[in-house]
């Protein structure tokens, strides 16, 4: 059980498309996400309408979408365990031996 400190991983989107839909539908292996229901028949579209960019429009927004709500929540995600772990150096005091310098520095005024 994850206590309040601790950063739920993992998408909240569920798996809709299953590994067998995955496979008959030869998507690669990278592309075997949350967002494979919508692949799917973006890919179909596609191979009947001669990849021809103006046409599946919908169905690639959808995918679109869907793929950049999955990269908002990971940011959202590591943002949330990059401000655990400042909390838990400031804590301890003082940042560890060999810690990486930070890319923003702190300023007189934060």
């Amino acid at each position: 059980m994850a206590s309040s400190s601790e950063v739920k991983l993992g998408s909240s989107k569920p798996m809709i498309a299953t590994q067998e839909e995955m496979m008959e539908a030869k998507l690669a292996i990278p592309n075997r996400d949350q967002c494979a229901h919508l692949l799917i028949p973006l890919n179909k579209c596609r191979v009947a309408e001669f990849y021809l960019p103006w046409k599946c429009e919908p169905e690639r927004h959808a995918y679109e979408k869907c793929e950049y709500e999955l990269v908002m929540e990971r940011m959202l995600q590591m943002q949330k365990i990059r401000e655990l772990e400042e909390k838990k150096k400031k804590a301890l005091g003082k940042l560890p031996q060999g810690s990486p310098i930070p890319l923003i520095p702190s300023t007189s005024n934060s």
